[in-house]
């Protein structure tokens, strides 16, 4: 099979050109992010790694509460590893244009590849925490069950969602700097207002609803799903999809509408 580089530019469809110029980007990221680091790829699971451990130390041994499903450690990596990445990207989403505001404007590859980068860099590194993830599973007694086949469902509706954000608000902040700022604000008042630390079941009655609205209860619950069950629900998944696609649909529309305007701010 004749590898990218020896097919001829003529022949290279639209897709594979973009996925090429993709790739390149997002090995870069990942070589610069670790070439000088010693421990390398442990850093991208050492932070949910302790801050797992802190929320279980709080919640089970000092204050002792009955949240969430047990083992308490993997319900809670199972929504806090995924949170990682959302996190990660949509932060750096903020700094996507501004941080490589010379090469962006020297170059003419399509200027989504920007934001979607830095999406699939911290998908790769989820991915490569899901053997931590296993290893608790399997050091604490939690099953893996015939839910886990939902878990790719899990990552495109993720891949879904953090695309059309980052889309959204990567060249607004170019022109609100003051936004930088704010989504951070909103990403910690939104780590608290999904299901990471609890399940939507300790929700008060009245709020079970509502929480189907942030479309990261959905996705979380989908991961879940692969060791508990019953943290299965599929009309928080239903309104995950139709959230994820207007997102990126929005994102889509403000990203296309502001590109030029972008490219003579920065």
């Amino acid at each position: 099979m004749s590898s990218f580089a020896q097919v001829r530019p003529q022949q290279r469809t639209p897709f594979a050109l973009y996925w090429h110029s993709l790739w390149l980007l997002t090995r870069r990221d990942l070589r610069v992010r670790y070439s000088t680091s010693v421990l390398g790829y442990f850093w991208s699971v050492l932070d949910p790694l302790v801050m797992a451990g802190i929320y279980w130390f709080v919640f089970t041994q000092v204050f002792q509460k009955d949240v969430g499903a047990s083992p308490y450690i993997v319900f809670l990596l199972s929504a806090l590893l995924p949170w990682m990445w959302f996190n990660g990207a949509i932060s750096d989403c903020t700094r996507a244009f501004l941080r490589e505001a010379k090469l962006i404007r020297s170059t003419r590859i399509p200027r989504t590849i920007w934001v979607n980068r830095l999406v699939l860099s911290k998908g790769i590194e989820f991915l490569a925490s899901i053997p931590v993830l296993v290893l608790f599973a399997v050091v604490y007694g939690a099953e893996i069950n015939p839910d886990a086949l939902f878990f790719p469902l899990a990552i495109l509706l993720q891949v879904v969602l953090t695309a059309g954000v980052g889309l959204l608000i990567a060249p607004l902040v170019v022109f609100f700097r003051d936004l930088e700022r704010a989504i951070k604000l909103i990403l910690r008042f939104l780590f608290y207002a999904s299901p990471i630390i609890y399940s939507t079941a300790d929700l008060p009655a009245n709020l079970h609803f509502w929480a189907a609205f942030n479309p990261l209860s959905g996705i979380f619950s989908l991961y879940r799903s692969a060791f508990f069950p019953d943290q299965l629900d599929w009309f928080a998944v239903g309104m995950s999809a139709i959230l994820s696609l207007a997102f990126l649909v929005g994102g889509l529309f403000v990203f296309s509408r502001t590109e030029r305007a972008v490219l003579k701010e920065i």
